[in-house]
């Protein structure tokens, strides 16, 4: 057996694995709830868990890969990681029957570069700490900007669906899929300069402020325009940045025509605000957003900010239905805010399970957001993400999804 017909072998029994999973009944159902919740409906809240440290996660040699070839080694570890959230994770995921090949493209970006020292204390963990050189600390620096062009390379989306069918496509079908819209200035704008200078910028120089959103606005619009005219934004995917994508969206675009903005999320944030007022998050981020966001389906704001005290700022994106609500917002305060005519998306700390856990905390906090938005006829979804560490004990993780899922169960019914 030569080492490709070994490694093909491998992949298609995961992959036949993977189709029951998704194909099961339980999986048909979590996928309409993902779909209803975005709807407005009530229903069980999605639970989900994302951003994991994967690298401490590998419980009893589980995700030990055995491909030799580097691709299908890839296409392994995808797969193990899947079965491995299904066995061991009493929550949600984004498991659904069709394997999907992204579209590729590069992006020559906007002219500005990032300067950099990182200190890591686990040399495995992604998540370091980080000290930001202010490059756009002078207005001539802004000369750097330049136009970002997209260049899309449907020859290699061709390609890649040939091979990946080579292996399974006759398991599962393969998909070529586009892309959604993730759109956070302001953190790359703090990766740029450090979160002091721009504040202090608030202050001292807010027109400079206002012509770097300026430029980022112009390219964001551009690289918008190109993406569309490219085909390559798509509004299939289950996920929407840790959180539920699906949605009825009423049919915008021709059939069988590439999709656009409107037929699509944009997702947007701005999470170094957390100290602004509300009213300077309104002047430098959302007046800028929203026209931007206004050529899309839906709307999805927030991430790590806590919002609690600027909803009603928020409202003015014309197609807003879905906000962040992050560990340190109101959560009550949020869903009276929202009521149901938008989604609250719920983010419990992940400090929970960093070194221990505690089922009275977890329980705890999952009521709180389960009681808020009972009581202010509220649908949401609850999503565990910016997870750095789980303390080297994939059993936190386990122990959290149990817990939540426990408290849902009571008041929802099991999924």
């Amino acid at each position: 057996m030569s080492e490709f017909q070994r490694d093909r072998g491998i992949v298609r029994e995961l992959t036949k694995r993977y189709l029951e999973i998704a194909v099961s009944d339980r999986h048909v159902r979590m996928r309409r709830r993902f779909r209803d919740s975005n709807d407005l409906k009530i229903v069980r809240p999605p639970l989900i868990m994302e951003e994991i440290p994967w690298h401490e996660m590998n419980f009893e040699h589980e995700l030990d890969c055995l491909c030799e070839d580097p691709g299908m080694r890839g296409m392994e570890y995808g797969l193990r990681v899947a079965l491995f959230r299904e066995k061991h994770f009493r929550c949600d995921n984004y498991i659904e029957p069709v394997w999907v090949v992204s579209k590729s493209y590069s992006n020559t970006g906007h002219g500005f570069s990032i300067r950099e020292e990182r200190l890591a204390v686990d040399r495995n963990n992604g998540i370091v700490s980080h000290r930001y050189e202010d490059v756009l600390a002078e207005e001539e620096s802004l000369a750097a900007y330049h136009d970002p062009v997209i260049t899309p390379y449907p020859e290699n989306d061709k390609k890649n669906k040939e091979h990946v069918e080579e292996i399974v496509g006759d398991i599962l079908p393969v998909e070529i899929r586009g892309h959604g819209i993730y759109y956070a200035p302001w953190d790359e704008i703090a990766m740029l300069r450090g979160v002091e200078p721009i504040l202090i910028d608030m202050v001292e120089r807010p027109e400079y402020l206002h012509r770097i959103m300026r430029l980022f606005t112009r390219a964001m619009t551009l690289t918008m325009d190109q993406m569309e005219a490219y085909g390559l934004y798509d509004p299939r995917s289950l996920s929407l940045h840790c959180t539920p994508g699906s949605v009825t969206v009423p049919a915008a675009s021709e059939p069988g025509m590439p999709y656009l903005c409107r037929d699509i999320w944009f997702r947007t944030m701005a999470q170094m605000f957390s100290t602004v007022s509300p009213d300077a998050h309104d002047e430098f981020d959302l007046q800028y957003s929203i026209p931007l966001a206004a050529r899309c389906a839906y709307t999805y704001y927030g991430c790590c900010e806590p919002l609690s005290d600027r909803i009603d700022k928020l409202k003015q994106y014309p197609n807003l239905r879905k906000v962040g609500c992050s560990p340190w917002a109101d959560v009550e305060r949020t869903a009276e805010a929202l009521g149901g005519a938008y989604v609250l998306s719920r983010k419990p700390n992940p400090a929970h399970v960093a070194h221990r856990t505690d089922r009275a905390e977890i329980r705890a906090e999952i009521e709180e957001t389960v009681k808020a938005c009972r009581k202010y006829g509220c649908p949401c979804d609850i999503t565990l993400k910016d997870i750095s560490t789980v303390g080297y004990r994939p059993e936190n993780l386990f122990e959290w999804a149990q817990a939540a899922s426990e408290v849902l169960d009571e008041y929802y019914g099991e999924a």
